[in-house]
């Protein structure tokens, strides 16, 4: 099993310890193309436009202007850099170590910056979002796109995977659909459902965590998956077919 993540737009920078090491990070063969973003974003945020160009707000200033020195910004695991609702839920730091174990091998983050990684590969603060367009790479998911498809092809063969991605995110990458389940969160009072998103975030960070710290084998096919979210949620399997990945509908009270 393995779980598909977003990375939070908000980040913790790290305060002390050395630049990212690329020749440790996960996916080694993404670093040509990791480099030619890095590029790109160093250039757009110089930019006397640089937040209009970025997409984001007077506040994040700082992040913007971190951009242009990231090959020198002291790094830290994902799971520390990554933080807000989801990650909150999930909570690495209060797994036990065989856990954690676990969650660093299951977990990859799917990113506008480093294409792919792992929880415990070090890594900067950075504010790019892959809605963005940067120069001579263009418009990130359709650049990551064909990349990832080849870079991870080899550690999803056979493993079932847990689509806990936004949209935004997921167009970066469309993993096999008959071993993939994208994971929707839906309010329901009086038999109507509504599409939640603040408490999808955080119900995707609970998921994650409950299949990370449960007892047992993990789930390997679909219906193993919705059985072990049963134990916790009210939980529908929609099944997929050979061109739509299934999806596991999680039921919250309103």
């Amino acid at each position: 099993m393995l779980i598909l993540l977003p990375p939070s737009e908000g980040k913790t920078p790290a305060t002390a310890g050395d630049a990212v090491d690329w020749a440790t990070l996960s996916f080694p063969e993404l670093n040509s193309y990791r480099a030619k973003v890095l590029a790109g974003l160093g250039t757009v945020s110089a930019h006397e436009d640089a937040l209009a160009l970025l997409g984001v707000g007077a506040s994040l200033w700082a992040d913007v202007e971190r951009n242009t020195r990231l090959h020198a910004e002291p790094a830290a695991p994902a799971h520390q850099v990554y933080s807000g609702v989801l990650y909150d839920a999930l909570d690495y730091n209060s797994l036990t170590p065989s856990q954690r174990k676990k969650a660093d091998a299951s977990v990859l983050v799917i990113s506008a910056l480093w294409g792919a990684i792992h929880f415990g590969d070090r890594v900067p603060a950075y504010r790019l979002s892959m809605t963005a367009a940067l120069p001579d790479v263009g418009r990130l998911a359709s650049f990551w796109k064909p990349h990832l498809s080849a870079a991870l092809a080899t550690v999803t063969a056979g493993e079932l995977l847990v689509d806990c991605r936004s949209s935004t995110y997921a167009a970066a990458w469309a993993p096999p659909p008959p071993q993939t389940v994208a994971v929707n969160v839906f309010t329901e009072a009086k038999g109507v459902r509504k599409v939640v998103s603040h408490f999808a975030k955080h119900t995707r960070g609970e998921l994650a965590r409950h299949l990370l710290s449960r007892r047992g084998p993990a789930p390997q096919t679909p219906a193993r998956l919705q059985k072990a979210a049963a134990e916790k949620w009210t939980a529908e399997l929609v099944e997929g077919t050979s061109r739509k990945p299934h999806t596991l509908n999680l039921i919250l009270p309103n």
